[in-house]
């Protein structure tokens, strides 16, 4: 079940620590939809017993990750 609660303010400072000194954000989106694509095609070729639902719900939550930091879907 997803947390509804906001972040803390350390959490926050952290999170914009490092995406301001670490990593641009559209390059972390990048790099998370270039994983998801590449975890999620390895688990289809293996048939792993993960489960189709397992395997969708990851797939989407690390999606809607990367489109948090970079709206690349968004419709304009």
């Amino acid at each position: 079940m997803m947390n509804t609660k906001g972040l803390s303010e350390e959490t926050e400072k952290r999170l914009l620590d490092f995406f301001t000194d670490v990593i641009d954000p559209k390059d972390m989106a990048k790099a998370l939809r270039t994983t998801n694509y590449l975890l999620t095609l390895s688990v289809i070729r293996e048939r792993d017993e993960m489960g189709k639902i397992n395997l969708e719900n990851f797939f989407y939550w690390v999606n809607e990750l990367a489109e948090v930091l970079d709206p690349y879907l968004e419709v304009e």
